[in-house]
Order: structure tokens, then C-alpha cells, then sequence
């Protein structure tokens, strides 16, 4: 196993002219497009044991991801809903209803954590997992220091969501998460609120949140922008230009970028090549509607020659 990956997956219900269904969650999005890539992926979660539980698991399953869940019996949680409504390019507006989910009842000790890392090279977790509850908190804290004993390089994408905590909460939780992370990512917009740096010169950022955090790598994904994202690592700056395509559905595509770069840096890819590829990734997600990136690697490949 490459990769393994530990958050909450929702059903996803989009108010198109009719209600469609479908599965994501951003810790999941990242393990499918790494598996449709290529790289053994492991997604740590718990779910109800209902309907709905084992549809998301299925779903994970579908994408050659290896479901780690943790099931729980009747009164245990449920399974958590968000509603979106998108319009062009842009998401028009969300609306959460996740209070009491499955995954925000996990308590600590609940996941074995060294044997969801045997023989694994890579962990992954967003900033979305320990905003869910203070024991979600606490277990992310505990995957986090088990990663690093043994031996996994691990990523954080920072990943603020206000409707979830407050940016005093969320900088106060995650401050110390981050002294066992390798590659922190972010968008400008959540460095600036989340940890109050910010400014035009993105380089600069990235590199003042390396030297803050003592990070291996900083990666700053940018909106409306030439470049698509800038990476401090190795005593340089690296940056992707922004690849053109047609958006109709542009959640996901932050978990793509990450996937990408996940996938990159497990294939030994330089930093240059690998914002390259993750800029690509992210770009073709806004292709696809729903939250899974449903590219294979010659997509990828084809945008990055053109």
C-alpha cells in the first residue's frame, strides 16, 4: 500500500433541475484519483452500518480504493449530507447537515494505526477531519504522531471551513498538528484567515509558512491568477502555470491538486514536475461533475503536453 488517506465521506446531493445523488469527501476524492492513477490507495473512516454507509463504501471500493471503515450499529452516528448548488464555475452556495455523523462520534484509540500504515509509504489528512469534533480532533492528532513513527511522509491540506469551526479554533487545533506534518497545502485565501499571512508575493508566504512550521514543502494553490500554484521546498520556489479548461463542477479539484502531488513525489518526481502535474489534475477535475476526479493518467499526461 502507497497511500493512505483518513476523513469523513458525504453524500452529495446537488439542486440541479432535478436532485442528484452521489458520493465525496475530500480525504476519499484524494484516494481516488490517486488509485485511478496508479498508486494503492487506504481510506480510514467510520460509517453507519445502513444503506447509506455501505453505498459511500461501495463507491470508494469502485475506484480501487481500500475501504478501512469503521462500522458502526444503530444509534452510532449517520451518514452526512451536503447540498450544493453550482452555477457556471463557481459554487453558488452549500449547506452542511453532518451534526452527529458517524465519523464525528470516532474517540481515540478506536483505529490501529500501525496496522493501517504497515508497509505504507505516504499519509494523508485535511483540515476538514478535526473540525468535525473534539475526538476527531484528538484521533487525527494520534494518526498523525503513529505516521510519523513510522516513518510516512505526511501531507496537510490546510482546509478551512468556516462552517465547521472558527478561525480561532482553527488555528489554535492545527498549530499543533502541524509539527508532524512534511508538505503542508493551502489555498491564499485560508493562509491569509487561518494564520494571517498573506499578500500579493505568494512565494514569500510559502516560504515564511516553511520557515513558521518547519516543513519540508509549502504548497499555495491560487485563484484567479496565472499561476495556478506556487511550492517552497528544497531552498527554492517552484510554480505551475494555470492549465485552461471548461469548469462545470470545481468542487474537488483542491483534493485533486493534492492527489496529484501525492502521486508525483511517491513516483520521485522534482518539485518542478510535480506542481506541474498537480496544477493538471486540479484542472481537469473542474471538467467533471461530482466530487471524484475521474481522470486516468494518459488525461493528465495529454493536458500537460499542450
Amino acid at each position: 500500500m502507497d497511500l493512505v488517506t483518513f476523513g469523513e465521506a458525504m453524500v452529495r446531493l446537488e439542486l440541479a433541475p432535478s436532485l442528484a445523488a452521489g458520493v465525496g469527501g475530500s480525504e476519499l476524492n484524494v484516494a481516488v484519483l490517486a488509485a485511478r492513477l496508479g498508486v494503492t490507495s487506504r481510506w480510514v473512516s467510520r460509517l453507519p452500518d445502513n444503506m447509506l454507509g455501505r453505498m459511500i463504501a461501495a463507491r470508494a471500493r469502485e475506484q480501487g480504493v481500500d475501504a478501512c471503515v469503521e462500522w458502526t450499529a444503530d444509534g452510532g452516528g449517520r451518514v452526512g449530507l451536503y447540498f450544493v448548488e453550482i452555477g457556471g464555475a463557481r459554487i453558488s452556495s452549500v449547506l452542511y447537515d453532518r451534526a452527529g455523523s458517524a465519523m464525528s462520534r470516532i474517540t481515540p484509540g478506536s483505529v490501529d494505526w500501525a496496522s493501517a500504515f504497515a508497509g505504507v509509504r505516504w499519509y494523508h489528512v485535511s483540515g476538514i477531519t478535526p473540525a468535525l469534533s473534539d475526538g476527531a480532533a484528538q484521533v487525527t492528532a494520534e494518526s498523525l504522531a503513529a505516521a510519523k513513527k513510522a516513518g510516512l511522509t505526511v501531507s496537510y491540506d490546510l482546509n478551512y471551513r468556516s462552517k465547521l469551526w472558527s478561525v480561532e479554533q482553527a488555528r489554535a487545533v492545527q498549530e499543533p498538528l502541524l509539527e508532524h506534518v512534511d508538505v503542508l497545502t493551502t489555498t491564499a485565501e485560508d493562509a491569509r484567515v487561518v494564520f494571517r499571512m498573506g499578500g500579493d508575493d505568494h512565494a514569500a508566504v510559502a516560504r515564511a509558512l516553511q520557515q513558521r512550521f518547519e516543513v519540508s514543502a509549502v504548497a499555495i494553490t491560487l485563484r484567479d491568477n496565472a499561476l495556478a500554484a506556487v511550492i517552497a521546498a528544497d531552498g527554492k520556489v517552484y510554480s505551475a502555470p494555470r492549465f485552461e479548461a471548461r469548469s462545470v463542477d470545481p468542487i474537488g479539484a483542491g483534493d485533486a491538486f493534492c492527489g496529484g502531488l501525492i502521486v508525483s513525489r511517491l513516483e520521485q518526481r522534482g518539485w518542478d514536475d510535480a506542481v506541474r502535474f498537480a496544477a493538471a489534475t486540479a484542472a481537469l477535475k473542474h471538467t467533471i461533475p461530482g466530487d471524484f476526479c475521474l481522470v486516468t493518467r494518459n488525461d493528465v499526461e495529454e493536458l500537460l503536453a499542450r
